[in-house]
């Protein structure tokens, strides 16, 4: 079979690209310019490179930076302007790694892409990664549904333990078995609002309310805020810890309550990705990539979806992804309002 294998100089594509090369495919590495931190790329293109020729592969490199700005840089920042959470690799996974990478493989003739995700397709689903510490299904719960016949996951099977391991035993990967991990999102080394700055001023003291709409306190600046979040902020006379609740991007306010104000148990969700044809179900929802999954029942309606939670959950975000799961299967999923 003829893959491309999407190679960023890291230890779980580097070991994508070789596995599949000792199974006998005809294989070609591309390493994705997408940001521009050239000395970064300067690096990664290096190792891909010492990959390549090890395995006496070609490689390409993929220049996506305009896409990348367009699809992921540009919606992270103007998402957090609007006072909403983001969820970059989510975009990311859907515009690029399985979106412009997969038409640059049927450009190239390739049978198949190969990532180095954690993560499974079983009966034509995303499925849950044997390792349950780096599975990525929720990061890949909004890609489209024909991308999948087309995306291999070599990795889905493994434990990123054994991964580094196996490049330990092979001396020119030796290299990539103890690298530092990657950044969750790779254009921020640091925090989000080091990238704020640069195209906004987010210093900007604005009223904290509590839930009855009472200006109580001072914050910083709304786009130092995501729900839940528990410092940073003043309110005037209290003794118990207070959280934010939500946050108003018009008017520089937010507003905090207690922990139990966080609790919520339905929601909305609006430009729904589905992997089944039902229309009212049961099944299990993350409503972030760390939080557990919790039993729901969920009605769609054309490309929105009301979702009811059997139990509490706190921390719902908008601008977050909400992911159904049935077991360890991904069936769908949406971004919450």
């Amino acid at each position: 079979m003829k893959i491309l294998v999407a190679m960023s100089g890291g230890v779980d594509s580097t070991v994508t690209a070789y596995k599949l090369k000792e199974e006998g495919h005809e294989i070609e590495g591309v390493y994705m310019r997408l940001h521009n931190d050239d000395l970064a790329h300067e690096e990664n293109i290096r190792k891909v490179k010492k990959v390549a020729d090890f395995l006496g592969i070609k490689y390409h490199v993929l220049d996506l930076r305009a896409k990348f700005n367009d699809f992921v840089y540009d919606p992270f920042v103007n998402t957090y302007k609007d006072g909403l959470t983001p969820n970059p690799c989510v975009l990311c996974n859907r515009n690029i790694k399985l979106g412009a990478l997969m038409d640059f493989t049927k450009e190239l003739g390739m049978d198949k892409l190969a990532t180095g995700h954690y993560i499974q397709i079983k009966d034509g689903l995303l499925t849950e990664a044997v390792d349950d510490t780096k599975d990525q299904s929720y990061f890949l719960a909004n890609v489209k549904k024909e991308s999948l016949e087309t995306v291999l996951f070599p990795l889905g099977a493994m434990l990123k333990v054994d991964v580094k391991k196996f490049a330990e035993t092979i001396e020119v990967l030796k290299e990539f078995s103890t690298q530092k991990e990657s950044s969750e999102i790779c254009f921020v080394p640091n925090t989000y609002t080091e990238i704020l700055e640069k195209h906004m001023d987010i210093d900007k003291p604005g009223n904290v309310l509590n839930t009855k709409g009472e200006v109580v306190g001072e914050h910083k600046g709304y786009m130092h805020y995501t729900i839940g979040k528990r410092k940073g902020f003043t309110v005037v006379g209290a003794h118990d810890p207070h959280y934010v609740t939500a946050i108003n991007a018009k008017t520089n306010e937010i507003t905090v309550g207690l922990k139990e104000d966080l609790n919520v148990n339905e929601f909305k969700i609006k430009d729904i990705n589905m992997f089944i044809d039902d229309k009212d179900f049961e099944c299990s929802v993350k409503i972030r990539y760390r939080s557990p999954k919790s039993e729901c029942s969920v009605h769609v309606d054309g490309t929105n979806a009301n979702v009811k939670l059997y139990d509490n959950v706190q921390g719902l975000a908008a601008g977050q992804m909400a992911v159904f799961y049935r077991d360890d299967q991904v069936i769908g999923g949406g971004w919450i309002e």
